[in-house]
């Protein structure tokens, strides 16, 4: 992975994009960075459906511009630091999950299988998208078809 630019601790654009740190971590800084969407995930008031799809398409908007700009601010496309995008992926994962940690961590593993593999066609818009919605746009597939996995395994398991 690419060094974290020194700009991640002074710049709040930057900042927010490398997940308020998380993705600095010079290991695995995707799974970390899942990790603390967990954790606000965890803390989020409870929303209704709307409200929560409101919340997501709010924060894939800022995301698109918080990882477009850190992205052109530092000179890498896709740093693997800037992991505002696995939040808004994990976020999209735990749409409509039934509640508790079970499902809490199911979501987790199931987001982070995807995002990790990136089958098709994630890989494809991995490397061909470009921008901020290009560094988004993977994880929200990843996050969706976590969230299929999720739901089948609540109707089978509930």
């Amino acid at each position: 992975m690419a060094h974290t630019p020194k700009s991640v601790w002074r710049n709040p654009v930057h900042f927010a994009a490398f997940g308020f740190g998380s993705g600095a971590v010079p290991v695995a800084p995707g799974t970390f960075g899942t990790a603390l969407g967990v954790l606000i995930y965890m803390f989020m008031p409870p929303m209704s459906w709307p409200v929560y799809g409101l919340f997501l398409l709010l924060s894939f908007a800022v995301g698109v511009w918080l990882c477009g700009k850190t992205a052109k601010d530092i000179g890498v496309h896709d740093h693997g630091g800037i992991v505002w995008d696995e939040f808004v992926g994990y976020w999209i994962t735990m749409f409509l999950a039934p509640p508790g940690w079970l499902w809490i961590l199911i979501g987790f593993v199931l987001f982070r299988i995807f995002d990790i593999v990136k089958p098709w066609p994630i890989r494809w818009l991995d490397k061909n998208v470009s921008g901020g919605f290009g560094v988004m746009i993977d994880d929200v597939l990843a996050g969706l078809m976590a969230l299929g996995c999720l739901q089948l395994a609540a109707i089978f398991i509930l």
